[in-house]
This record gives structure tokens, C-alpha cells and sequence, in this order.
């Protein structure tokens, strides 16, 4: 992997690969070291604009592409996919910082759900609903609904970007996709191995810059009909005004902050050491990540001893090297934020168990870090960490815990650790999330529903609800007698 080449960084629109790199683009560092990869060019006004005319006229023939020849293309891409893993999955540590092997894995998900949805395509129907006079037909079909920009972030910078690029392109819509500057390696491999695998020109265009000026200029265009976002809370609320002022369809994944209930009669050393290892995954730049530890008293110096446990005998540094655990963060903000988190519980009666501070001065490592608090009242308990960092607070009650659970306006995924039906159901019922798994990290299926509800936006970005954001319902009703 020493020798592994980074990718040149270009806006792929129509069929041309382009963007001159010029001492004003932004740079790509690799967060293991701070060394400068790549370059990243910015969008015009003018680039832009040939991105939305080659999508809308791709568009015109992509719609009425049989659904055949549209899960061929799809399929052609997963191989593909699987076929350069090594490759693509370098590419992912050198720019995000995730373990090869979390990488490899990502690849791997990322062809997963390509495949589901290039078979999943051949089965988008519509329906006769029966009449009231024999003389008339009733259907109802489902067509694509056009042009879609797809905004997406850097922490799975290929499956998130994949999710959306499938179920466009699956469901005969084109797209624009705006990929993520500070890992872009991601988004390039899917712009390359679709052109590889025979996309028509147009049909995925590729574009990078100011985020702003791309979303909201692209958002106006009355050719663009549909756009999916996943990313911060704020910023998707703003979007969504964006989408809403132009009557825009819109699918909104943001921020979480997963809520865990692991009840005394769990097994704490298993569900410890389960929970270390999600919380921990791509150094805790999930959004579904477990992030609020309430558990209940009567297990919880068991529980916390061997949470601490797990945490300590994690292995972090440079995710191009063997046998290590946790990456570094993407970026050094990340690593502020968590300094931040950590000095703000500190001052405000918490304790930190493990970590607490960032590793080394070389790169955007931070130590897998427990903090103890007896209460909600800390900002890590209100503000999503993004990071390595869990906070963990007992409970008494199935109905304090839920309170406490439910206390935050995110809803997108949340955990349940329990042998007893009766508290898993209550619990299932009563979590105000999109997502339930419990005993089990179950989520993010290519064949699941992903989504979230409250601040966490709305819309599915999985099973065949992913297919309701790109398809408009069409009723035709049809007398097929001749009017006299």
C-alpha cells in the first residue's frame, strides 16, 4: 500500500473529465499525517450549467431505458466494484482514515446495494385499480421523476454516495452529484467504474467546490427536481427550505445522537464489548453510531468495567498499517470538537473513565474516550460527538430510561440490549427513532429501510421505500369507449 496512487481529482459532466488544477482549489491531506494527496477544483456557474443540460437530455433517453438494460449496467458496476477493491479501499483510507479492513468492507456494502437495486429495479409496478363503469380503465404508474443532485458526506464517502447514485439511476433518473472535498476518492471511483461499466454520458455528472454556491444554484435550476442530502442537521434544514421554496422533492438523512438502553438483565460483558466495537467503527464518524450509554444500575459497575476494557485494548494509528483498530478523525475539527466535549464535561462534574485527550502530534488521532455522568445536563449528552467518544449515564426505570432516551429532538437509530421480550417491545414502541435494533446492530441493509424522523429528516434511503423519493405517481384514467 506505500506505493498506492492517489487518484487526480476532476468533475466528470457529460462524458469529460475536467478541472485544471490551480493553486487556489483546496487540498486533500491524509489525516494520519497532514501530508497533502490531491486537489480538489472548483465548480463555475458555467460548469454547473453544463452539468444540468447533460443531465436533463441524458434524462430523455435514460427514462425510457428498459429496466433490463438498466440493472445490466448496475450489475456491470458492482463487479466492477468488487473486482478493484484494493484499490478503492485505499483510496478511502488515504483520504477519510478508516482501517484498509473497514474499508474493504465498505466497498464491499457499496456492491451489496448496487446489486439490490439494479434487481430491484425490474420490479418497480404500477397497478389497475378496478372501475366503476366496464367501459373505463383505471391505472396507476410510476415514472422517474427527473434530474436529482445528490449532496454527500465524507465519513462513508463511497456508500453513502452509492445509496443515492443506485436508486436514481435504477429507478431511469439522472443525476448530479456533489462529493464530499474532504475524501473524494470515493465519489471518483464511482464516476470512473460507471463510465467503465457503460453508463450513457450525461447520466452521472460529477461536480466539486463551494458547497453553497452549488447547492443553491443547482436547487433554483427548474430542471433539477429532486434533491437527497445526508449531513448535519443544520445544514439539511436549510436545504430542505431551499427544496421547498422551488417545490423540490427532498430526502433528508441527518445528524443522529443514538440513544442505548441496556437493561439489567443483559449480558453486560457481551453488549460492552458489541458496543465498543460499533461506537468505535470509522473512529465514531457514524451517524448511527451509539452515542448515549443509559444503563440500568443493576448491571452498570459490571458494564462500565468492561467498557473500559474494550476501550483500552484498541489499537489506533494509521489505517494503511496492519492490525490496527481506529483510524484517525477525517479532519482536525473533528479532533477540536472532541477536546472541546471532553473539557466541557470535565468542568461540569463528569469523569472521564479512558482517553480523553488526542494522540501524538502527528495526524488527527484521538483516544477512544468513556466519560461517566450522572446526568443529561453535559453538552455531550445534547450534542452529537462525531468522534470517539461515549457518554454513559445509569438509569432506574424502563420509564426513565425511555424518557432520557426520547429527551433529544434527533430520531434516526437507537439501541436496545434486553432478554426480556416485554422490555424489548415497550422499548421498540416507545423510542421516537426510525431505526430500532435490538441485541444486534442490524441496520443499513441494502433490502432495510434507512432513515430517521424529527431533526433527523425523513425519507428512506433503503429497501423499496428508496424508490418513493425518485418515482412520481401518475393516475391515468382512460374510456375506451368512443365518445359520441
Amino acid at each position: 500500500m506505500k506505493s498506492l496512487k492517489y487518484p487526480v481529482i476532476q468533475h466528470l459532466i457529460g462524458r469529460e473529465w475536467s478541472g485544471a488544477q490551480t493553486q487556489e482549489d483546496r487540498v486533500v491531506l491524509n489525516p494520519a499525517s497532514g501530508e497533502k494527496i490531491g486537489q480538489i477544483p472548483q465548480a463555475s456557474a458555467s460548469d454547473l450549467d453544463l452539468a444540468v443540460r447533460s443531465a436533463e437530455s441524458a434524462f430523455q433517453l435514460w427514462r425510457d431505458t428498459s429496466p433490463m438494460d438498466r440493472s445490466g449496467i448496475l450489475r456491470k458496476f458492482a463487479d466492477l466494484l468488487r473486482a478493484n477493491d484494493t484499490l478503492i479501499s485505499g483510496w478511502i483510507t488515504l483520504d477519510e482514515g478508516k482501517p484498509l479492513a473497514e474499508a474493504l468492507a465498505e466497498v464491499h456494502s457499496s456492491a451489496d446495494h448496487v446489486d439490490w437495486h439494479a434487481e430491484e429495479c425490474r420490479r418497480i409496478y404500477g397497478r389497475i385499480v378496478p372501475s366503476r363503469s366496464p367501459q373505463v380503465q383505471q391505472l396507476v404508474v410510476r415514472e422517474p421523476i427527473g434530474v436529482c443532485l445528490a449532496i454527500t458526506p465524507w465519513n462513508f464517502p463511497l456508500s453513502q454516495a452509492v445509496r443515492k447514485v443506485a436508486a436514481a439511476l435504477a429507478s431511469g433518473c439522472t443525476m448530479i452529484l456533489k462529493a464530499p472535498a474532504e475524501a473524494p476518492a470515493g465519489c471518483m471511483a464511482i464516476a470512473r467504474f460507471l463510465q467503465e461499466a457503460g453508463l450513457p454520458e450525461g447520466c452521472l455528472n460529477l461536480v466539486w467546490g463551494n458547497s453553497g454556491f452549488i447547492s443553491e444554484t443547482l436547487i433554483a435550476r427548474p430542471e433539477v427536481r429532486k434533491i437527497t442530502f445526508t449531513g448535519s442537521v443544520g445544514v439539511g434544514k436549510h436545504l430542505a427550505e431551499l427544496a421547498g421554496r422551488h417545490m423540490k422533492r427532498a430526502t433528508m438523512e441527518l445528524g443522529g445522537h443514538a440513544p442505548v438502553l441496556v437493561f439489567d438483565d443483559a449480558d453486560a460483558e457481551a453488549a460492552a464489548r458489541a458496543l465498543a466495537t460499533n461506537k468505535l467503527r470509522n473512529a465514531g464518524q457514524v451517524c448511527i453510531a451509539p452515542t448515549r450509554f443509559f444503563v440500568q444500575q443493576g448491571i452498570y459497575d459490571h458494564f462500565m468495567a468492561e467498557l473500559v476494557s474494550a476501550f483500552e485494548s484498541v489499537k489506533v494509528g494509521d489505517g494503511l498499517h496492519d492490525r490496527i483498530d481506529m483510524g484517525p478523525l477525517c479532519h482536525p475539527g473533528r479532533v477540536n470538537a472532541m477536546e472541546q466535549l471532553v473539557e466541557d464535561a470535565r468542568q461540569n462534574g463528569a469523569h472521564i473513565l479512558t482517553g480523553g485527550s488526542r494522540i501524538g502530534n502527528v495526524g488527527n488521532f484521538f483516544a477512544p474516550t468513556i466519560v461517566d455522568t450522572p446526568n443529561d445536563s453535559i453538552a455531550l449528552m445534547r450534542e452529537e460527538p462525531f468522534g470517539p467518544i461515549a457518554a454513559v449515564s445509569p438509569f432506574k426505570s424502563i420509564e426513565d430510561g425511555l424518557s432520557r432516551a426520547n429527551g433529544l429532538p434527533f430520531g434516526l437509530a437507537s439501541y436496545v440490549f434486553t432478554n426480556s421480550l416485554e422490555r424489548a417491545d415497550q422499548a421498540a414502541q416507545n423510542l421516537h427513532a426510525g431505526m430500532v435494533s435490538i441485541n444486534q446492530f442490524g441496520l443499513a441493509l441494502p433490502e432495510t429501510p434507512f432513515g430517521g424522523v424529527r431533526d433527523s429528516g425523513y425519507g428512506s434511503e433503503g429497501g423499496t421505500e428508496t424508490f418513493d423519493g425518485y418515482l412520481m405517481t401518475k393516475f391515468i384514467s382512460r374510456n375506451r369507449a368512443p365518445v359520441e
